[in-house]
This record gives structure tokens, sequence and C-alpha cells, in this order.
């Protein structure tokens, strides 16, 4: 019900004319830069693809780094040919989907993006800390589970979902990332799940160094970094665990990619998930620019470290996605009741 309202709602913006007043508005403003925030690729709908040729009727779609350049050292007394909206695509943590999906895409109708790594995950190939739980549950061996002195029952549907969102809180808090590994390894243990994926879950997974680097090499996608582990930064108790997760992370994706990596993304994303100790390490790690999920649009006043990205799945209509290009929905959806229509990103997507 809630998605059908939100596409009845887009609709009227769309086919009543006024997304493409605002887009002609746009034209004349200001220098913005609007940063899509992707997670996953792959939809049953195949709404992606809509989402694609959207942008490239209406938007200028840039590479990253172009579009933060141009933003950044905007000339008052330079005009464009092409005034239409600058928009980047950006797609984080790196799922499998990204390559067989976003990448075919990408190439079919030469459209850029942008990935952000955690190349940990990249060298295990394991799942995401953020889906394990839900697949632990799913899978699990055993009728009942105890912690934290609470029993699970898992043939209860309220048991089982109650689990998952312990499990979940558990990963996401963690001190440390050895704390969190150390608490999935006992979790998988207890609820005896096997290791092993179904082809369901494999475009779950993350992608490989291998289409990394074909993605790489075709000029249409580049990389950033989104630290080694993905932990939530504000979360870990020892600074210099922050700093190794900021700086290691470059350093593998500059030795795998062979040249300079310059944009990052923050874990989550949320000024409470990054805290006030990341943007400081990323700065002084050498990294150019950083993106929240922070909801909103840049200019060349934004700050360099904390720049916003408007979240956006691929499973969600493409007329809701010209409603947030043209403006229209940032302005509107503050005012709807947040437990129904806000656009909160998943658990399974971070």
């Amino acid at each position: 019900m809630r998605r059908l309202l939100i596409n009845v709602l887009t609709g009227c913006f769309y086919y009543s004319g006024l997304v493409w007043v605002l887009l002609q508005r746009r034209r004349r403003s200001r220098p913005i830069l609007l940063v899509l925030n992707y997670h996953r690729a792959f939809a049953v709908n195949g709404n992606l693809r809509k989402h694609l040729l959207f942008l490239r009727r209406y938007c200028r779609v840039l590479p990253l780094e172009q579009a933060l350049e141009e933003l950044y050292s905007f000339d008052q007394k330079r005009e464009l040919r092409d005034r239409r909206t600058p928009v980047v695509l950006t797609f984080d943590d790196g799922y499998r989907d990204n390559y067989t999906h976003g990448f075919a895409l990408a190439k079919e109708l030469q459209i850029p993006f942008a990935v952000f790594l955690p190349p940990a995950y990249i060298e295990s190939g394991e799942n995401y800390w953020w889906q394990e739980g839900g697949r632990l549950v799913q899978h699990a061996q055993v009728e009942k589970v105890v912690l934290e002195k609470v029993i699970y029952h898992l043939k209860k549907q309220e048991d089982r979902k109650a689990l998952k969102q312990v499990i979940f809180t558990h990963l996401r808090d963690a001190q440390s990332v050895a704390e969190r590994q150390a608490f999935l390894k006992d979790i998988h243990a207890a609820l005896g799940s096997p290791s092993s994926f179904t082809s369901e879950d494999e475009l779950m997974l993350p992608m490989t160094w291998e289409q990394v680097l074909e993605m790489e090499q075709s000029g249409l996608v580049t990389f950033g970094a989104h630290t080694l582990h993905h932990p939530v930064l504000s979360r870990l108790k020892d600074p210099t665990e922050v700093q190794y997760e900021v700086r290691g992370c470059r350093e593998v994706l500059e030795q795998k990619l062979g040249h300079q990596v310059r944009t990052f993304a923050y874990p989550v994303g949320k000024p409470d998930d990054f805290g006030m100790q990341a943007p400081h390490e990323v700065e002084e790690a050498g990294y150019n620019w950083a993106f929240t999920t922070v909801s909103g649009v840049n200019t060349p006043q934004s700050n360099a470290y904390q720049l916003l990205r408007i979240s956006i799945d691929a499973s969600q209509h493409w007329l809701l996605l010209a409603s947030i290009v043209s403006g229209i929905w940032l302005f509107i959806s503050p005012l709807w009741n947040k437990a129904v229509f806000s656009l909160k990103p998943s658990q399974k997507m971070l």
C-alpha cells in the first residue's frame, strides 16, 4: 500500500507536467550536483533500466570525479552547453549484481557509475555482516536457541524476526571488527546453519577482483573506498582501528587498481554512524571527497568530507526517481508520516 500510494503521488507529479517544469527551472538555477545512492542493481521488476533511461534523457549523468571537479571549480562566467541537472550514480558495498546487472546496463546504455568497495569482503568472498543474521536464522538447523538468556523458538515467526533483529544489533554495535567476527562465529555454531550459499544468494555476495578490474578497464565504472571491513565507525572503541579501516582501505584499493583512490563513503553514512573522528581521518588519509547518506543536494559550498547522497532502490518505480531528480520529492517527503512513507534504507543494504 505504501509503495502504491507513492507511485500514485509521483505519477501525478510527472503526468501533470510538474516534474518537467521543475527540471527546466533547474537549468537556470545555481550549480548543483545530485548523487544517487544505490546498493543492489538487480530487481525482479527490472526498474534499474527504466531509471537509467530516464536519467540519460533528462540529466547529465557524469563520472563521479569529473562531476565533483566540475562542481568545485564552477566558473559563473562559463556557460555549459548542456544545462541539464548533473547526476552521479553510486553503488555501495560492491554486490555481485553490480557487475552482472549494473555493469551490463552501463555498457548497453553507456552510462557511468561509481562503486564504493570494502576490499576485505572481496578478498574473503564472505557474506556481508548485515545480511548474515537473516541468512543464518533462515537456514538454522535447530528448533531453539538461547541468546542473552532469552530463548528463541525458531518455529515461531515472531521469534525468528526478533532473533534476526538481535543479531543485527549485535553486529552493528560491535566495538571492533574482531568482536563482530567472534559473535558471528558463535551464532553460526549455535544455529548450525550451513556455510554454503544457494544460487539465489550469490548475487548478494561481493564481486571478485576479476570483475572489479573488468569494470575499471571499461572506463564506465570507477571505484571508491568504503573501509576495509565495513564497520560502523562511530561504534569502534579504539581510535586507531578507525584510522586503520580508513587508510588500509585506500592502500588495498590503490594496490589492486594501480592508481590513486580519491573518494570515500562512510558505512551506513548518517552522522551518528561515522561520528566526529572519521571525517578527520578521511581527510588525513589523503582522500579528496567523502560521502554520507544524508539526503540532499550538493553545491560548491558543500563540505567536501560530508557530501550528500539521495537513497534510491533499483526496485522502486522510475516515477519516484523522476520526482527526486526534479526536487519535488525532497521537498515533500519530510511532510509525510515517517513510519509509513519514509525512504529508510533496508538493514540488508548498508
